[in-house]
């Protein structure tokens, strides 16, 4: 039997070390000025606002998942060998400064051959993401008596409590997620690891009609099969699996959709079933992040301002992040760009389209007149890079933050 050893990196002379350095690599006191002044910043002329939603930014279990990567340099130093499943949050910046620190970036689900190559021993360190993993990729770790650092956030563990609970009961777990996003990838292991249980992963309210009109009046089981590849499980059968399910999410996804999700899978079931029928045939909780419901409420709050347009700063890849910015472009003129640098020039911008899934550069983004800016990030996004952009967009109107500091 393999022993698996545990390190506790969180000894107060470990955590107060590593929170120094964290916070020398992403506080902003500028950023903290702006919040201790109600969240808003104006020109000496006011000719440009810039306001802040009063959630953004790093989350609890990001600030814990990075605590801990830094904690396992601090107790491993070089020439221990660390390694990292994938990228430990979904933000470019953060990720290239823990690389820096000579963790090195494997696969999120490395195949057998990769595990191999790295020949992986009792004293080598591997970091599971915030996102957690796959259950066959940890067993394969725990296999080869490597250390493991498990950052996964505990709100995706309550998911998968209740995604391993649908599976004893025999209940087919409906995620509402991305199929292919890490976090949804170890959710799913979770239905099929411990029993016979199945999933499925929706989508779109578009995709979840298709399956609600599947319960009520079956259909053709190959196109559904053929419509759903690669987002349900191993002998799934749409006619057999649809009689008892339970509607489990990504913590990243938008309340409102998947509120609707559950309450449209929930109408067909008791269509089909009856009032009667429904508690033996449909499992509902609520399992949204809080900090990603934060996010979403406070810039739900700040939409409600007058604002000409809206900067979503976080990473392209980033789940919570891209629904902030589908939350402003349903209201304004929204960019969603990564960092700083993206605000090219008064004249240009680039910033990623959710629609074409590429980075796209539009001209003439920035109003000549007198302008309001909303700005929020994403859960995955530190503070130093929203203080780049406040800085960038008053260095555009030929402003300098550090003298309008100091006259206020």
């Amino acid at each position: 039997m393999t022993i698996l050893k545990k390190t506790n990196l969180r000894r107060p002379d470990v955590m107060e070390a590593v929170q120094a350095q964290v916070l020398s690599h992403y506080r902003s006191e500028l950023v903290d000025r702006i919040r201790a002044n109600g969240g808003v910043l104006s020109s000496a002329d006011g000719l440009l606002t810039v306001k802040l939603a009063k959630e953004f930014g790093f989350c609890y279990g990001v600030e814990r998942a990075i605590d801990l990567a830094y904690a396992a340099r601090k107790c491993f130093p070089p020439p221990r060998r660390i390694f990292l499943l994938g990228e430990i949050i979904h933000n470019p910046e953060v990720n290239d400064q823990i690389s820096h620190m000579g963790i090195v970036s494997i696969s999120p689900q490395p195949r057998d051959a990769e595990l191999a190559s790295l020949n992986l021993t009792a004293d080598d360190i591997v970091i599971i993401p915030a996102f957690g993993t796959e259950v066959s990729t940890r067993q394969k770790l725990e296999a080869t008596g490597c250390e493991m650092v498990d950052t996964t956030c505990g709100d995706v563990m309550s998911v998968w409590k209740r995604v391993r609970q649908y599976s004893k009961e025999a209940v087919t777990s409906i995620i509402h997620g991305k199929a292919k996003h890490e976090e949804t990838k170890a959710t799913t292991s979770q239905a099929t690891a411990y029993g016979s249980g199945h999933y499925l992963v929706v989508f779109t309210l578009a995709e979840t009609d298709y399956v609600c009109n599947y319960i009520m009046h079956g259909g053709h089981k190959e196109e559904f099969l053929e419509k759903f590849r690669g987002a349900y499980s191993e002998g799934f059968d749409p006619d057999r699996h649809l009689q008892a399910v339970g509607v489990a999410n990504q913590t990243t996804m938008l309340r409102g959709e998947t509120e609707e999700v559950q309450r449209r899978i929930r109408g067909a079931i008791e269509k089909k079933f009856g009032p009667d029928g429904l508690n033996s045939h449909f499992r509902f909780f609520d399992t949204i992040c809080g900090a990603t419901q934060d996010r979403q409420d406070a810039l739900q709050k700040l939409l409600h301002d007058h604002l000409d347009l809206l900067l979503v700063i976080g990473g392209y890849n980033s789940s919570n992040t891209s629904h902030l910015a589908e939350m402003g472009e349903a209201k304004l003129p929204t960019y969603f760009i990564k960092n700083a640098a993206k605000m090219v020039s008064d004249r240009v911008i680039q910033h990623f389209n959710q629609h074409l899934h590429q980075e796209v550069e539009t001209r003439d983004w920035l109003p000549a007149e007198k302008i309001v800016v909303g700005i929020t990030a994403g859960a995955s996004c530190p503070n130093n890079l929203i203080e780049d952009a406040i800085r960038r967009m008053f260095e555009l109107r030929g402003v300098s933050v550090q003298e309008l500091l100091q006259n206020n």
